[in-house]
């Protein structure tokens, strides 16, 4: 696990949190974007580096 992947989670969690906890204040939601954008980063990521690796 990268630091994206830890990263992501731990945002999914704060969302989850918040919106459950404390009724989901707007800019809570940030969270929900930022930890998915980061997920998906990382597997980009992932991917491309795997890539470069089996091309070699």
């Amino acid at each position: 696990m990268d630091l994206l992947t830890i990263s992501g989670i731990a945002m999914l969690g704060l969302w989850i949190l918040g919106t459950f906890v404390f009724e989901g204040p707007g800019f809570i939601h940030l969270f929900l974007t930022l930890g998915v954008m980061f997920l998906v980063l990382a597997a980009v990521k992932r991917a491309e580096r795997a890539r470069k690796a089996k091309g070699r």
